[in-house]
C-alpha cells in the first residue's frame, strides 16, 4: 500500500501463525469414540473470552513501554482477529491468501464475498476485501468495507490507518488527521502514523508560533 503502510488494512504475514490465546493443557482423558481428539483438547474460545482477551490486550497495547513490546501485543491482537469461529471461513481465507499471492484478485474478492455472506461478523473478511479494493483504487467500496470493520471493532488500528490513507488520497487531509489521531489513541506506537500526524498537523493547523 502507498506510503509504506502495505499492511495497514491487511493482516501482517507474521500474524498468520499467531496463537489467538493461550492453549489449555493437554487432557489425559481418553478421546470419546467418533470425536476428534484434538477438538477435545483445543476447544474454540467462547465469544466472551475472545472479547475479554482483546480488552486486556488493547489495554496493554496502549501502555506498552517500548516498540518491541507493542509489536508483540499487536501480533497477539491480530492472532485473535484472524481466526474465525467458522472452519469453513478459515479454509476460505487460506484460499483468499493463495489467490492474492497469485494476483488473482477477482477470485479473492469472490471468495471474500462468500465468507462475508456466511460470517458477516468476521471482521477480517471485510478488512481483507477493503485492502484489495484500496489497491484497485476502488475507494468507494473500500470505504464501505472499512465502515463495516469499524462498526464491529472501533479499535481496529489497521482499518483506521487504511481509512486515513484513503482520506489523504482523496484530498481530505483534515479528516485524515482526525482518523490518524484516533488510531494513535488506540495504539500510540503504531508505526509511521506519528510522522503522518506531524506532517498533516503542520499542513492543516499550521506550525506552532
Amino acid at each position: 500500500m502507498a506510503g509504506g503502510l502495505t499492511g495497514a488494512l491487511a493482516i501482517p504475514a507474521e500474524a498468520q501463525s499467531a496463537n489467538p490465546a493461550p492453549q489449555p493443557p493437554k487432557s489425559t482423558a481418553p478421546a470419546k469414540p467418533g470425536v476428534d481428539a484434538k477438538a477435545q483438547v483445543l476447544p474454540k474460545l467462547p465469544r466472551v473470552d475472545r472479547l475479554h482477551n482483546l480488552d486486556f490486550l488493547f489495554g496493554a497495547l496502549k501502555a506498552a513501554p517500548d516498540d518491541d513490546t507493542a509489536k508483540a501485543i499487536e501480533q497477539r491482537i491480530w492472532g485473535i482477529w484472524v481466526v474465525s469461529r467458522s472452519d469453513t471461513a478459515n479454509l476460505l481465507m487460506l484460499r483468499v491468501k493463495t489467490a492474492v499471492e497469485a494476483k488473482e484478485t477477482d477470485l479473492a474478492i469472490k471468495l471474500l464475498d462468500g465468507i462475508i455472506k456466511i460470517r458477516p461478523d468476521y471482521i477480517e473478511a471485510w478488512n481483507r476485501r477493503a485492502t484489495i479494493y484500496y489497491l484497485q483504487k476502488d475507494y468507494g467500496r473500500a470505504l464501505a468495507d472499512i465502515r463495516e470493520v469499524l462498526k464491529r471493532e472501533p479499535r481496529h488500528f489497521g482499518a483506521l490507518s487504511g481509512l486515513g490513507l484513503i482520506l489523504q488520497d482523496i484530498g481530505d487531509d483534515k479528516q485524515a488527521l482526525e482518523v490518524y489521531r484516533r488510531a494513535l489513541a488506540v495504539y500510540p506506537r503504531l508505526q509511521r502514523i506519528p510522522d503522518l500526524v506531524k506532517k498533516l498537523q503542520e499542513k492543516v493547523e499550521g506550525r506552532d508560533i
